[in-house]
């Protein structure tokens, strides 16, 4: 299982508009779109989950390409450094 970092989201996406974009290249098993306390609008950035092969998939895909008037930025999830955090 690999999670995957989506950026570049406008305020608009939802859950279900992400799943449907993703699942063209596969199973997504999980999405969590990062949404803004207040507003419940989305902060222009979320995780999702798919197989490795599945994943490279939607990377090679959708790296770049157009979804609700943003080009999106999909990569592998970074690994944070350990110890101190602000």
């Amino acid at each position: 299982m690999k999670r995957l970092f989506v950026g570049s989201l406008p305020p608009t996406t939802t859950e279900a508009s992400l799943k449907a974009v993703f699942s063209e290249f596969g199973t997504v098993r999980s999405i969590n779109l990062i949404k803004d306390l207040f507003s419940g609008d989305c902060k222009g950035f979320g995780f999702l989950e798919m197989e490795g092969h599945e994943a490279r998939a939607a990377i090679a895909g959708l790296d770049g390409a157009q979804f609700e008037g943003s080009l999106l930025k999909v990569k592998f999830e970074e690994e944070r450094p350990k110890g101190r955090r602000r």
